[in-house]
């Protein structure tokens, strides 16, 4: 198989990646010596069956969680050797985050929800750039309602949107479209892939849904704890077909 991450530089990586929760006879191996990239302007999904090891993957490459072993890197900085503020540093600066639950503060505007991780590190956005995410979202005119006069899929394009503000080296979403309707879900797909495609951003999205996964450039489907299959230009019917056979 070809390597589609050779020709990038890597927003992200793991190497010999572990993760173990417990001891004894209760313990589990979430991650078992993992070694992966994540190219920069790339959109990248991870998948597999409940209990796989994709959301702790995501987790402990994301800086939420620390491996047991082996090391994950953002750009060239290993987290293991970070401290908890400089980790949290990192998170704010380097990391874009989108969550299934959108975690729009309801007082604050849409506009202002988008600018809140920079206003609380005591950055100015770039206002060319804020300009420019903003008209992707398509929701310059609802810039100034909170989220409660919004949608789902409006909200959503909100938390995207935040995620991409500060231009980061790298978003992670986990199940970003999990609570919309399929209409709206796609709607927030494209504009992850016209995230990727047109501002040049790096997308790694936990998703358990082949159609969402068909949107990024490249899947990696977990069973185990670990890595046993990859797959460029996904479409729905074969991810499907390979999700079916590792047994969800």
């Amino acid at each position: 198989m070809e390597d589609v991450t050779s020709q990038r530089v890597a927003a992200a990586r793991a190497v010999g990646a572990q993760k173990v929760y417990g001891a004894g006879d209760t313990q589990v191996h979430a991650l078992r010596d993992v070694s992966v990239e994540f190219a920069e302007g790339q959109f990248s999904s991870i998948m597999g069956p409940s209990g796989s090891g994709k959301s702790t993957l995501m987790q402990c490459m994301a800086g939420l969680d620390r491996l047991s072993a082996g090391e994950a890197f953002v750009g060239e900085v290993p987290l293991s050797g970070l401290g908890d503020n400089a980790l949290t540093q990192l998170r704010r600066d380097k990391i874009g985050f989108i969550f299934q639950a959108f975690n729009l503060i309801p007082t604050l505007s849409a506009e202002e929800n988008i600018v809140l991780p920079m206003s609380l590190a005591g950055r100015k956005p770039d206002s060319d750039w804020l300009t420019e995410v903003i008209s992707a979202t398509g929701l310059g005119d609802r810039m100034g309602h909170r989220p409660g006069e919004l949608s789902g899929g409006q909200q959503q394009r909100v938390a995207v949107a935040r995620a991409l503000a500060s231009r980061p080296d790298i978003i992670f979403g986990d199940e970003p479209t999990g609570n919309l309707d399929s209409k709206t879900g796609s709607e927030i797909l494209e504009f992850m892939r016209k995230a990727v495609d047109q501002l040049g951003q790096t997308i790694v999205m936990v998703t358990h849904d082949p159609i969402s996964a068909s949107y990024s450039d490249r899947v990696l489907f977990l069973a185990d704890g670990s890595i046993v299959d990859e797959m460029a230009d996904p479409t729905t019917d074969a991810v499907f077909d390979t999700i079916r056979s590792l047994g969800d």
